[in-house]
């Protein structure tokens, strides 16, 4: 695969990504942590069917195996799950996606740490742009310290570990989107207690199970493929791409007003993308 079509279905991945947000406002009875529960149920439910279907046993075996590495990505899969959701229970919205915008910052320290990845200055600049234009949008209320925040910290964090593993062990033979549906499982183990007493209804039902197969199944497991052909710190910075779309699908299609500072700040965002991709052009066009 091509860079710049794996650059194209990244952007693909955070606009699915970026969906949660406005198929949420269809929901009628659900709320929080059920959420979470059935999200997780229903991305575990699609990846079984999808492997089982195509591969028969041979698909679902995977998922019996001991490696390290593979749960060692499915824990950080369902810490990305529940976590979210949990601190959006404790804290803004706003705040969450502030803290969440320190993603590729961690992405870039550990890669450069961990996988000796050289940190060019443009892309240092691109990752602090980028996360500047995200507390721009999202940060005009002040981030309100508490437990919120703190653990709305284990997303980016949790993700930085992620990408770092993927990359680390693309070359090896762990099946590491079978990572997706275990991570799926742990996610909602965790959350099923706190999901208790259900009440979504059947519309409910079948709104979360759209974003199960297509927010959270076919993504999760399309970025771990890309992860062979993009940088973590790439994949991590594109990813704040799902924040820039979400606001967009609100505004679109649910009504919501877009203020000036979503507007800069978006654009910030954009601006870090396109600086970070820029080495990448041959000289005779950067002239």
């Amino acid at each position: 695969m091509s860079h710049r079509r794996a650059l194209a279905l990244m952007v693909l991945v955070t606009l699915l990504w970026s969906t949660a947000g406005v198929v949420s406002r269809q929901l009628e009875s659900a709320r929080g942590f059920e959420v979470s529960f059935w999200r997780s149920a229903f991305t575990l439910l699609s990846l079984l069917l999808w492997w089982g279907l195509r591969e028969g046993r041979a698909g679902l075996s995977p998922l019996l195996s001991r490696s390290p590495v593979l749960w060692a990505s499915a824990a950080c899969w369902a810490v990305m799950f529940t976590a979210f959701m949990l601190a959006i229970s404790m804290t803004t919205v706003a705040n969450v996606l502030v803290v969440m915008a320190l993603g590729p910052l961690f992405t870039a320290l550990l890669a450069w740490g961990l996988l000796r990845q050289a940190l060019p200055a443009r892309t240092l600049a691109a990752v602090l742009l980028a996360g500047a234009g995200v507390a721009w949008m999202f940060g005009g209320q002040g981030l309100a310290l508490g437990w919120g925040p703190l653990v709305a910290l284990l997303v980016p964090v949790a993700g930085a570990l992620n990408w770092i593993l993927l990359q680390r062990s693309a070359t090896d033979r762990v099946p590491l989107p079978h990572a997706v549906a275990l991570g799926a499982l742990i996610s909602a183990l965790l959350t099923l207690p706190m999901a208790l007493p259900f009440q979504a209804s059947a519309a409910d039902l079948g709104w979360l199970a759209l974003l199960g197969a297509t927010q959270l199944a076919l993504p999760c497991v399309l970025v771990v493929s890309l992860s062979r052909v993009l940088s973590a710190t790439e994949i991590s910075l594109i990813a704040l791409l799902e924040l820039v779309f979400g606001v967009t699908w609100a505004w679109w299609l649910a009504g919501e007003a877009m203020s000036t500072r979503m507007l800069q700040g978006a654009m910030m965002v954009l601006s870090a993308l396109i600086l970070n991709e820029l080495r990448r052009l041959p000289a005779t066009m950067r002239a």
